[in-house]
């Protein structure tokens, strides 16, 4: 007869916060085992007794019935006597010191809740913060681990009997949910008025503040103020979006003239997918991200005939779009009380917006604001009213933006009326924040505890203890003190949260960065050592590091983006490296021309053109493009003598050039605006490329060959001269540069007999070219790694600073 046996079982993953402990005791009940589980700060450890069989069954079962939500990276078990238990249970949670754990994102309302939330019948009937362990917030409103109510900003709300009865009951959907709450003991949310002309009547004050109305009431003025075209700050999960009607002209064109927002585009939430479908095209692939429980943006090709107002992203054929992902968008965008056969037919009914710009609640290039007071502080001009609440948010956190992308596009004679996406699809994200952070990217290796401090743009930092690296929140861009206090704020959360105190910290060259800068002056602090990290070979770096490359084989890195500290102190960005985590070559690069005025050439397109154009020996740009020649003759002065020009070889800054020379714009109003708009443009069923050359270099310190563009520039003067079309220029442009990265990658293939290519570097969220390029690799024989995790941009960069102080000190 066989004998009762003893298992201790340690699970490291996402494992908290998800419904973990109450799957764990459910199926010891299934199995009959006796014993216990518990959360620590390490993760989750059980004990159970039983028979040899039933243990291996139930070890398998934690594998492979996992809860939505959870995720196992390490699954430990040790074989030992039974320990007499007479019963399974779960037991309070224990904090070890030094250890730490990966936490889960915020996840957007699941479908048990949201069917609650509109049952007349159910207790928490259209109460804005229903949870449960399956979904809500988690990373915004966790202090410190364990993943305790305590340790949240729920600590302050006691709960009511009924809500502490489920949070008691292991066989309960909210057994340990920490933000569990109704509308008896939880958080509530109300209106401010902003503009006391807007309520009819004196607004009621509570403790000082303009208070026009709460709960249910508040709701449904909010949506009565978005219907009559007002502009709301609504707080959500992780900061304030601030809301108004997409179809209403005069709401967007007053929310962007308040926000100082020229012409960057605005995100939208609507519904659900059916509204999706009426102003855009969706396919599967699409349809699947916007209804995941991650709900970014995402980035969806526009229909002709959508009312959605134009000024919501001029010029462009996309729209930045997502689903509903807390109850209170729900109860805004969904119908209201007493609608549509509602038992409270007392409240008001109002024509709700099918469309809502949903933006980030800030000023242009500040951080979002999150508390109540700095909102009614930094958003008191920008918004008309406030849809406040008083659950506090201990992390800001922004919306996440993914796009679709595939391996296999249009070429000439496919239907460009299909939107169906490749068998190739996959998710490319352009920012990662909100529903994927802080989730950790998995090293192929150990490392030491560092942090990597990322980039002055699109910011994002990493901290890495053992294999994982947590790759924050994003950031923004790191040209105020605000944003500065804001990341500072990020690391030291994040140093707390998962235990981490840096033993090295990466950065990048650039020594006007204010991250770079941020990791000097602490690293001289601290007394520990600093590893500066070239700006691409940090953008190749991350690209192996999400795809799990161990770094033994070196690959084909092709960078390209708009701006990055070059070794040889020039700004690089259109750069082909032969690279592993431990270092890199150079063997060919962009040509260099100069950069007229530095920072400012960025914004004014024209100046590069007429850079490119000098180099070309043709002379001087058009008087059609609305120059004046005083400006034109400083330019000239500042290329021919080298003042305030720095030499790029930046693939940005060469679309950037190449759009203005074809007329598009000579000045742009947010980073890549004029390439964003010349890739929209491209015509699909155009086949012609413009040319490179390669040429050889006794001048830079990688003995590199250099990649001319001086016969594209000819070919696209040439065309536009004749009056070629914009849509076909951007066509030839975008296929004669994927055809340069094959033929640059077969040259490095044939000297050094490598087949491996990591295409990173902001450049690559431009989908055309992508997609171009990808095909032509892969048709080739090289296998292609694109990015699937991180961003390609400077919000992946921090992942590769990382990787590549891991293996630095390592070597060293």
């Amino acid at each position: 007869m066989s004998q009762l046996e003893g298992r201790r079982i340690h699970i490291v993953g996402i494992v908290q916060g998800v419904g973990f402990r109450p799957f764990v005791y459910g199926l010891a009940s299934r199995f009959a085992l006796k014993g216990w589980v518990r959360n620590t700060s390490a993760g989750v450890d059980i004990e159970v007794d039983g028979f040899t069989a039933v243990l291996n069954d139930f070890v398998t079962a934690l594998r492979d019935e996992l809860p939505p939500l959870a995720q196992i990276d390490e699954l430990t078990v040790t074989n030992g006597p039974a320990n007499g238990f007479t019963q399974f249970e779960i037991v309070h949670s224990e904090a070890v010191a030094g250890a730490f754990q990966p936490i889960s994102p915020d996840v957007s309302i699941c479908p048990d809740c949201l069917r609650e939330m509109f049952d007349p019948n159910d207790r928490r009937y259209r109460y804005p913060f229903i949870n449960c362990t399956n979904c809500g917030p988690r990373f915004t409103i966790i202090k410190d681990i364990p993943y305790d109510r305590p340790l949240t900003t729920m600590a302050g709300f006691a709960m009511c009997d009924d809500c502490r009865a489920e949070y008691e009951n292991p066989l309960d959907r909210r057994f340990h949910a920490q933000p569990v709450a109704c509308p008896v003991c939880g958080p509530q949310v109300w209106l401010e008025d902003g503009n006391q002309s807007l309520v009819n009547g004196n607004p009621i004050t509570d403790d000082g503040l303009r208070i026009t109305a709460h709960r249910e009431d508040a709701i449904q003025k909010a949506r009565q103020l978005l219907a009559e075209g007002k502009i709301l700050a609504v707080k959500g999960l992780g900061g304030f979006h601030l809301a108004c009607d997409a179809l209403n002209e005069t709401a967007v064109t007053t929310l962007r003239q308040r926000k100082l927002r020229v012409d960057k585009p605005f995100a939208l939430m609507m519904l659900d997918v059916a509204a999706v479908e009426q102003h855009c095209f969706v396919n599967n692939a699409e349809r699947e991200l916007l209804e995941s429980r991650e709900r970014p943006i995402v980035i969806l090709q526009r229909r002709p005939d959508s009312p959605i107002v134009t000024q919501v992203a001029p010029n462009q054929n996309t729209i930045g779009v997502m689903l509903p992902y807390t109850p209170l968008h729900y109860l805004l965008l969904g119908r209201g009380a007493g609608e549509q056969g509602s038992s409270k037919g007392d409240s008001a009914v109002c024509l709700q917006p099918s469309a809502l710009v949903m933006t980030s609640g800030n000023l242009s290039e500040e951080p979002i604001a999150t508390g109540n007071e700095e909102a009614r502080e930094r958003l008191a001009r920008l918004a008309d009213a406030f849809l406040m609440h008083d659950r506090d948010i201990h992390v800001r956190c922004d919306d996440s933006v993914v796009r679709v992308v595939g391996s296999w596009p249009l070429v000439a004679g496919e239907d460009p009326t299909s939107h169906q996406p490749p068998a190739t699809s996959h998710q490319l994200p352009v920012r990662r924040s909100r529903g994927y952070a802080p989730f950790p990217v998995r090293l192929p290796w150990d490392a030491p505890p560092i942090l990597a401090t990322g980039a002055e743009l699109k910011n994002t930092f990493c901290l890495v203890n053992g294999r994982y690296a947590f790759l924050s929140h994003h950031i923004g861009d790191m040209e105020n003190y605000e944003t500065l206090q804001s990341f500072e704020q990020g690391v030291d959360h994040f140093e707390k949260l998962f235990r981490v105190q840096p033993e090295l910290i990466a950065y990048d060259l650039h020594p006007n960065y204010m991250a770079t800068r941020y990791a000097l002056a602490r690293a001289e602090r601290e007394g520990i050592p600093a590893i500066g990290v070239q700006h691409h070979h940090a953008h190749i770096a991350a690209g192996m590091a999400e795809h799990g490359l161990t770094g033994e084989r070196k690959v084909i890195g092709v960078s390209f983006d708009g701006t990055g500290y070059g070794d040889d102190g020039a700004i690089w960005g259109g750069e082909f490296l032969v690279a592993d985590y431990g270092g890199y070559e150079r063997p060919y690069h962009l040509q260099y021309i100069p950069l007229p005025g530095g920072d400012k050439a960025v914004r004014e397109p024209w100046r590069v053109a007429l850079a490119w154009l000098q180099k070309a020996e043709l002379g001087v740009m058009n008087a059609e493009f609305g120059l004046e020649q005083a400006a034109v003759d400083i330019v000239l002065h500042q290329i021919e003598k080298g003042i305030n020009a720095p030499p790029t070889s930046s693939m940005g800054r060469l679309f950037d050039g190449v759009a203005a020379l074809a007329g598009l714009r000579q000045t742009v109003n947010y980073e890549a605006q004029a390439a964003i708009e010349f890739e929209q443009l491209a015509d699909p069923n155009e086949s012609g490329a413009y040319p490179f050359a390669i040429h050889n270099s006794q001048f830079t310190i990688h003995n590199s060959q250099l990649i001319s563009p001086i016969p594209l520039i000819q070919a696209l003067v040439t065309d536009q001269n004749a009056g070629i079309s914009i849509p076909t220029m951007s066509a030839r442009f975008h296929n004669g540069v994927a055809a340069m990265v094959l033929d640059v990658c077969r040259l490095i293939r044939d000297e050094q007999g490598l087949t491996e290519v990591v295409l990173s570097g902001g450049v690559w969220q431009n989908v055309t070219l992508l997609t171009r390029a990808v095909r032509l690799l892969r048709q080739d024989g090289f296998t292609v790694y694109v990015h699937e995790k991180v961003p390609p941009n400077d919000g992946g960069l921090a992942l590769g600073q990382a990787t590549v102080a891991a293996i630095t000190i390592n070597n060293e």
